[in-house]
């Protein structure tokens, strides 16, 4: 892809709009407004869930991961650097997903890059996200055994533990 029309500048103000309203989702759980920078024709892949296409295929699946066990624990995305790519209107960076404190004030989170590309007018017209889905795993363990550790496991995440977690 070449020939983008869109400046640097444009992309680094509408990466920084995508920024605030993701974490503003966060913090309210209303993820409506996250799907909403999308355009209506999303690609947007996601290497352990698939394939999506289109706003309200992706909707559904956002809300489903965010409000459940561990997305429904995680409190915020930020970026912890990006690159911009102007000649593909891309923004590449690596995202955190912290986790509430367990009660002790730990701080457990995994990482992925996403790579989004901008359609213009404050929508993006594809994500990818790439990770390792065992780094996840790995750190919601080490979040449940924490949790547990304090007393403060709930119910929700010994659910999962006992669905998905190791042998301790």
């Amino acid at each position: 892809m070449t020939g983008n029309t869109f400046t640097r500048d444009e992309l680094v103000e509408a990466f920084a709009e995508f920024e605030q309203t993701v974490d503003r989702a966060a913090r309210t759980r209303d993820w409506d407004p996250w799907v909403d920078q999308y355009s209506d024709d999303i690609l947007y892949i996601e290497h352990a869930a698939g394939t999506m296409r289109g706003r309200e295929e992706v909707r559904p699946w956002i809300w489903q991961t965010m409000e459940t066990f561990p997305g429904s624990y995680m409190t915020s995305f930020p970026s912890r650097w990006r690159v911009y790519d102007e000649d593909t209107a891309r923004v590449i960076c690596e995202l955190d997903n912290p986790m509430r404190d367990p009660g002790d004030g730990t701080i457990i989170s995994a990482t992925n890059i996403s790579i989004v590309t901008y359609a213009g007018d404050g929508k993006w017209r594809q994500q990818e996200d790439i990770y390792n889905p065992l780094r996840f795993v790995k750190a919601t363990v080490k979040w449940c055994r924490k949790a547990e550790e304090l007393g403060t496991l709930p119910e929700v995440a010994a659910e999962w533990m006992a669905k998905y977690g190791p042998a301790k």
